[in-house]
């Protein structure tokens, strides 16, 4: 298993429709120092965008992102998870 480092974080935005998405993992990577980690379309239209990086970074990624879905289309939710288990990277990013 890859280690993560204790000052990385995940963070999570989900909404319903495409282009609220593709607003969304805009915004998150112009507002902070975050690497786009991906998105998964879960179906019916809701698309999950993942971002990493520090702490601070990727809770202002989500901000900024959570802000543009809404205003783009339907924002269903918002998380950051700091210092994610290896595991979980692993399973929804693939690293």
């Amino acid at each position: 298993m890859s280690t993560v480092s204790k000052s990385e974080a995940l963070g999570i935005v989900e909404t319903k429709g495409l282009i609220a998405a593709v607003a969304a993992a805009d915004a998150m990577c112009k507002s902070a120092n975050v690497s786009l980690g991906g998105q998964k379309r879960i179906g019916n239209a809701f698309v999950a965008i993942f971002v990493r990086g520090d702490v601070g970074s990727v809770r202002a990624a989500v901000d900024a992102g959570g802000k543009a879905a809404s205003e783009h289309g339907e924002l269903i939710s918002a998380h950051v998870i700091p210092r994610p288990e290896a595991a979980v990277l692993e399973k929804f990013l693939g690293k």
